[in-house]
């Protein structure tokens, strides 16, 4: 019997691309296989790791979970001792919103502290390892000031002004008393706002709440005890939990963002550009709900 060339073409593109697909699904992780590959439940995982300074990349990604039908639930590994204000602010404010329609759970790594810890109070459950350092409920902003080194040199600074506290926290002098006491009252609004969040989302009374928000750290275990935080487990519990929360049945597809990719040129550069601004930035600059350890973590 004569084989017809066109089916036999056909046929042959069949086995092709099913060889294909199978040798995908053995190269691609489980976990980090696009969605595109599978119509099963999904748990979208987002790390924030380090200092918080921008909020862009996690809003934008949030986003996305949040118009994937098949994404049920989103754990947010959460590694990090804090940072800039608003940019925790406005994360906080992007879970709430995520909440409205998918589950949402904050799996804490080795330290999840201050604004960290004020991303995690917008979750479902919180999750924490029981060495995490987390906690640290305060507000921190810092001046440098390098009068002394001026004089030393030569350098003599001249200031012009419009506005009485117009150069509040110059460099170049020293703060005076109602200075002090209009940034004192700056950061206690910040830090109540702060209070207030962990109010609204833990089942805390006010009182115990305003005796550990002094800015003082606690382990996941001690976390656990004062409820600040709803279990002890590691990321692959949080997972579980996600999963149960959200009502998955079976093993659900566990999916990460896409990691961009950098030349080795632009990835030097970019390094060097960031250690260059944090130096003239003198570190973190701004108001901030941040946790500092000796060693700087």
């Amino acid at each position: 019997m004569k084989k017809h060339p066109v089916i036999f073409g056909f046929l042959l593109l069949a086995i092709i691309g099913v060889f294909c697909f199978l040798i995908l699904r053995i190269l691609i992780p489980f976990e980090k296989r696009s969605a595109g590959f599978s119509f099963k439940d999904k748990i979208g995982v987002i790390t924030i790791e380090g200092v918080l300074r921008n909020s862009k990349d996690t809003i934008n990604q949030l986003d996305k979970y949040e118009e994937d039908d098949n994404v049920k639930a989103v754990v947010l590994r959460v590694n990090s001792p804090g940072g800039a204000v608003v940019p925790s602010q406005e994360i906080y404010d992007k879970i709430l919103h995520l909440k409205k329609s998918k589950k949402v759970i904050v799996s804490m790594g080795s330290v999840a502290a201050s604004g960290g810890y004020y991303i995690a109070c917008a979750a479902d459950r919180i999750i924490a390892n029981p060495g995490t350092i987390t906690g640290s409920i305060g507000v921190i902003i810092q001046f440098s000031q390098i009068e002394d080194l001026l004089k030393k040199i030569g350098v003599k600074s001249t200031v012009v002004k419009a506005g009485r506290y117009k150069d509040t926290g110059s460099p170049v002098r020293d703060m005076t008393p109602d200075e002090k006491s209009l940034i004192q009252d700056v950061i206690d609004d910040i830090h109540n706002q702060f209070i207030e969040v962990v109010l609204s989302n833990r089942n805390i009374p006010r009182e115990k709440i305003e005796g550990i928000a002094d800015a003082r750290i606690f382990t996941g275990r001690q976390a656990l005890k004062i409820g600040l935080v709803d279990d002890l487990g590691n990321m692959e519990y949080a997972i579980d939990v996600a999963s149960d929360l959200a009502g998955i049945e079976g093993k659900a597809e566990v999916i990460y963002p896409e990691k961009k990719r950098k030349s080795l040129l632009r990835y030097i550069a970019s390094e060097t550009l960031s250690a260059v601004s944090e130096e003239f930035r003198g570190g973190d600059a701004g108001i901030s709900y941040l946790y500092r350890s000796p060693r700087g973590i």
